[in-house]
């Protein structure tokens, strides 16, 4: 991130714009939705640009140092690239925030594209690098967000106050929640602002005489990394936590769908490696929920396939903590469909073996002899460090050394790498490997999924 996305207090503050022409209307008619001093500096105006005197104040010459005087924001924008600069040049010199207008490298600030419902504000900024883009999105936010948005938030910026007798976390955001969601756009049709007003005290009373919520643990299927991947119950839990308790596999896209305000905890966990003890991960799930916390427990994959699920559930259990599972997509399932097949098959295989490469004691023993079997469909976990192990129990029991293996590295994610070999060479390409990867043992890619991934990529 190159601009870091800020909102300026504009009540009083000055704001010199350099330009008369539509360069310069363009901007002016975004600042007079502020409470901005507006100047604009020129030879001449647009008669657009006149018509908003004595709103605005406007100088018939070009701007000069001297009207730069506790100046916040300065706008180069006449269109000449030459005496842009010059403006340029002085708005820092008198110590203001400069923006040369469809000159990126050459501002201070990039004014984003608005979408208003003040008091709700949303900008869109593409780091100069898509306007076509920003324009499309600040389309889409208009037609998503109803004009009556901002009066609703205007009637509950005025009612923060009393809604500052509810404890801070879980029952003030279920207020304000339910406020924007159902209670204040209903009150608002029924009566108007009015309406609206009575609706929110008769809401705070509720909230207030309401027990406290008791605290809970939803374990959530965060999926192999794509966040596109994610359910929408996931989605929509991972935003309502009041602690993230995550694996280290859970990609940060997914973190960012938190709430800047949640707890996020690590409890990383890996094979032959450093890991959080399970026993610590339980006693942070248990304090948090006790304390009334909404604790989401985030799993990489899905929290049931070889996530330590059973073990945490029962000591959830054990302290009378409610929990609930929400499913989703396992990496083996991720890893098939980037390779174009499907894990079952009739007349190759009537089933699917999901094993893991190790287990608390070292290296995991299997049913190798069915393992090895011609036709067979393994879907192999945490396995990069134990090929070797595994290729020579599946050859020790009769596999084909010319057995297909596919190995999917980082499965769903943007640096997602796809690796075609034999059992012959396993050990030699999952060495090579640095992020976690499946290992799929019968399995090929399809040649025409991967021409389209090819194509796709090129793209």
């Amino acid at each position: 991130m190159q601009h870091y996305p800020v909102f300026l207090d504009m009540t009083e503050a000055r704001v010199v714009i350099g330009g008369g022409g539509e360069i310069a209307l363009a901007k002016l008619r975004l600042l007079l939705k502020t409470d901005a001093q507006i100047t604009l500096c020129a030879p001449d105006f647009t008669p657009e640009i006149k018509a908003h005197h004595p709103r605005v104040t406007l100088v018939r010459r070009p701007l000069l140092g001297c009207d730069l005087h506790s100046a916040r924001l300065v706008y180069a924008a006449t269109g000449d690239a030459t005496e842009d600069a010059r403006i340029a040049v002085l708005g820092r010199k008198a110590g203001a925030l400069v923006n040369v207008v469809d000159n990126l490298a050459a501002s201070d600030f990039l004014t984003p594209a608005i979408v208003d419902r003040a008091p709700v504000v949303v900008a869109i900024g593409t780091e100069g690098a898509a306007p076509v883009l920003a324009r499309k999105i600040k389309a889409h936010l208009e037609e998503v967000l109803p004009a009556s948005l901002g009066i609703l938030a205007r009637i509950g910026k005025g009612f923060r106050a009393m809604a500052e007798h509810l404890p801070q976390g879980a029952r003030r955001r279920d207020f304000w929640a339910e406020y924007y969601d159902t209670t204040g756009p209903r009150a608002l049709t029924q009566g108007g602002e009015k309406q609206v007003e009575q609706a929110l005290d008769e809401l705070l009373s509720r909230h207030l005489a309401a027990q406290a919520p008791e605290g809970h643990v939803d374990f959530v299927s965060a999926g192999p990394g794509d966040p596109d991947l994610l359910t929408l119950k996931a989605r929509k839990l991972i935003d309502r936590a009041d602690v993230v308790i995550h694996d280290r596999l859970v990609s940060p896209e997914i973190l960012e769908l938190a709430r800047r305000e949640a707890v996020m905890i690590s409890v990383g966990k890996e094979g032959f490696g450093p890991s959080t003890p399970q026993a610590e991960i339980h006693r942070l799930m248990i304090a948090h929920a006790g304390q009334g916390a909404h604790v989401v427990r985030l799993k990489g994959g899905d929290a049931s396939v070889f996530g330590r699920l059973d073990e945490e559930t029962a000591a959830l259990d054990a302290a009378q903590i409610r929990w609930q599972v929400i499913p989703g997509v396992t990496a083996a399932s991720s890893a098939a469909a980037s390779i174009g097949q499907s894990l079952t098959r009739r007349g190759r295989n009537q089933s699917l073996r999901l094993v893991t490469a190790h287990d608390m004691q070292g290296y995991a023993d299997h049913d190798w002899h069915r393992l090895a079997a011609p036709g067979a469909v393994t879907a192999i976990y945490m396995g990069k460090r134990a090929a070797r192990f595994v290729q020579g129990r599946l050859l020790m029991h009769g596999a084909s050394p010319e057995t297909p293996v596919t190995l999917v590295e980082n499965a769903s994610r943007a640096d997602q790498q796809i690796v075609p070999t034999t059992l012959a060479h396993l050990p030699k390409q999952a060495s090579q490997l640095a992020g976690p990867a499946i290992i799929l043992l019968g399995l090929a890619p399809n040649t025409t999924a991967q021409t389209a991934i090819t194509l796709e990529q090129a793209l």
